[in-house]
């Protein structure tokens, strides 16, 4: 009989959302390199709206902390809608190193920060769990 243990878990598993098709991509270099990119990216989310780098990157512009959240809040719940049809089941990791998986992190990150500013203290603290449980390597958003 053997003494070496059997482990049946496999452990967690990671969600890698599916990379955007080439056209959103470009207009989103387009946009953050445009003077009103604030209207530029506004202008790739109401043409792909399931594009999530570009409410990722709205939240990170907005007008105000208020229009800030609103962006970040909408592409936070439509990652996790994306997630969810990646198969993602509400527990596992969405890594950054992962290009696809940075609209939705840099949602949660744009609702982290936004949250914090507004003073909505139990929502940041929310969002900077979740980040971690995400991606244990989180250290937040890469200088751009």
């Amino acid at each position: 009989m053997s003494e070496t243990p059997v482990n049946f878990s496999t452990g967690l598993g990671e969600t890698i959302l599916p990379e955007a098709s080439p056209g959103p991509r470009s207009a989103l270099e387009a946009a953050l390199a445009s003077p009103d990119s604030r209207t530029a990216l506004a202008e790739v989310a109401a043409a792909n709206p399931e594009y999530l780098d570009a409410w990722g990157w709205l939240s990170q512009v907005g007008r105000d902390t208020v229009e800030s959240y609103a962006f970040a809040r909408v592409g936070y719940h439509r990652g996790l809608d994306a997630l969810r049809k990646a198969g993602w089941r509400g527990s596992g990791y969405v890594r950054w190193e992962h290009p696809s998986n940075q609209g939705f992190l840099r949602s949660l990150e744009g609702l982290r920060r936004s949250a914090e500013s507004i003073g909505e203290m139990p929502e940041a603290e929310r969002c900077a769990l979740f980040l971690r449980q995400c991606d244990p390597s989180w250290r937040g958003l890469p200088a751009s």
